[in-house]
């Protein structure tokens, strides 16, 4: 596993909300972070791993966790793994909001938790009485039942409507003042180069394992249970490279997202939202880490992936994940792999490929460098005269071929109008057209003479005027 790379600190205040399931917490996240980031269903467990996010207070920074909802029943999927996780967010946090159901009241599991967070004595815990949306529920929270939690006075809000939530914040700011914990001015300026990365592909290939290797710590839930990840997570890291003498601190947002998978076989409105989480995260990124199954064949839903990626030009990277379980792990046969990939993805054809295991951490330390080349080759700009001299040469070897038309085509110029990703205009004489095989030949020479790895370029044409 590569050693320069370590996770970027919150630094600020930190609060974590915990739960039973269907107590609102996600709302109220995304209410705090002023973003529908979390997915909100009545589905009881919708959250499964974590979710992270930050929200601003009175020109204050405020570090948010949403954490999946508790049952404290036996044999409830994944309430083992969202326990675990609750429990590392309550020791992150500097101060935890328990979370409640004003309308259902008091229920057994929130004896259960209250009891357990009454040990964490060197924490401020909040109870907060959430869906309080009218005076006569607010009059419910005086029974002794909510006292016996044994965390004093219920704090009244509603995070659907935004009841009371700013008070809430200003008390949470008032207890950090009293513990003394610190907090930060919200940031000025927004980071500067940031590479945000996505790991996409279809359910169950493994994408989550290897987030969780390329991080160094498991912070997704991970099984073997298709579309376990229902909405993405991010977390930002630094990565440490030289360049010449110089050291660079590289920062990067890694996202795991909610497999992808056609239409037709997308069970009900969560997995549905998921994907479209997933897909809008592709959207806002700058590298794909494409993830296939190197222990099955490639399947029609890998190769519509792969279209919907490469239709939205961004720099890709092919994980062929799952290399550990492979019978031959020679170059000879690694050699073979990539020539069958390439094959089934003919628009990926510029995209690097590398063989790792999410299990195992196999080849994961490669994936860092070849990162950074793929940042770097996204921004390359081509000066004019570079490509006043390219386009000459490459029309001298090889005659432009017309499209419609009888008109053979003169090309009349050649610029650069775009960077990450690469964009160029190609004049073309007044009634003419170019055929689409010259312009991959364009393409391809481009890619040859000039540094594009693993990234995409797009040509678009221009006719001159008369």
């Amino acid at each position: 596993m590569t050693t320069n790379m370590k996770q970027t600190p919150t630094n600020t205040l930190t609060v974590a909300l915990v739960g039973r399931v269907n107590v609102g917490k996600s709302t109220l996240f995304n209410a705090l972070i002023e973003s529908q980031k979390a997915i909100v269903s009545n589905t009881p467990g919708t959250t499964r791993t974590s979710n992270e996010g930050n929200c601003i207070w009175r020109g204050k920074d405020v570090h948010i966790i949403d954490t999946g909802g508790l049952t404290f029943e036996d044999g409830v999927l994944f309430e083992k793994e969202i326990l675990a996780q609750s429990k590392k967010a309550m020791k992150r946090a500097d101060v935890i909001l328990f979370i409640t159901d004003a309308k259902a009241g008091v229920l057994p599991q929130e004896m259960a938790l209250a009891k357990q967070l009454r040990r964490i004595i060197e924490k401020p815990v909040i109870l907060v009485a959430n869906k309080v949306d009218n005076k006569r529920i607010a009059e419910t929270l005086t029974t002794p039942d909510w006292y016996k939690l044994g965390l004093g006075e219920p704090f009244p809000i509603s995070a659907v409507n935004g009841r009371n939530t700013g008070d809430l914040l200003d008390h949470i700011f008032d207890l950090a003042k009293e513990r003394n914990i610190s907090t930060k001015d919200t940031a000025q300026e927004p980071i500067k180069n940031n590479i945000t990365i996505s790991l996409v592909g279809k359910p169950n290939v493994g994408k989550s394992s290897l987030f969780n290797q390329i991080i160094k710590e498991d912070k997704v839930i991970v099984s073997d249970i298709a579309h376990t990840t229902r909405e993405p997570y991010d977390t930002d890291v630094t990565y440490t490279h030289k360049v010449g003498d110089e050291e660079i601190v590289q920062p990067i947002t890694f996202i795991d997202t909610a497999g992808i998978r056609r239409k037709s076989r997308v069970k009900g409105k969560l997995e549905r939202e998921g994907i479209g989480k997933s897909i809008n995260t592709v959207d806002d990124s700058d590298i794909i880490l494409f993830t296939i199954d190197g222990s099955e064949p490639i399947s029609s839903q890998d190769m519509q992936l792969g279209g919907l990626i490469e239709k939205r030009s961004k720099s890709v990277i092919l994980l062929v994940n799952k290399w550990d379980l492979a019978e031959d792990t020679s170059d000879t046969n690694r050699q073979q792999v990539k020539r069958m990939v390439y094959s089934y993805f003919p628009h990926l054809k510029f995209a690097e490929i590398i063989f790792v295991s999410g299990k195992s951490g196999y080849g994961v330390h490669n994936i860092f460098p070849i990162i950074m080349q793929a940042w770097d080759a996204r921004h390359t700009v081509i000066p004019q005269a570079a490509l006043n001299n390219f386009l000459k040469q490459v029309t001298q070897k090889h005659r432009p071929s017309r499209g419609k038309g009888t008109r053979h085509p003169r090309l009349l110029g050649l610029k650069q109008i775009n960077s990450a990703p690469p964009i160029f205009e190609v004049i073309v004489k007044y009634r003419t057209s170019l055929h689409r095989s010259y312009m991959n030949y364009m393409e391809n020479k481009l890619r040859e003479q000039f540094n594009f790895f693993a990234t995409p370029i797009v040509i678009k044409l221009t006719k001159s005027k008369k």
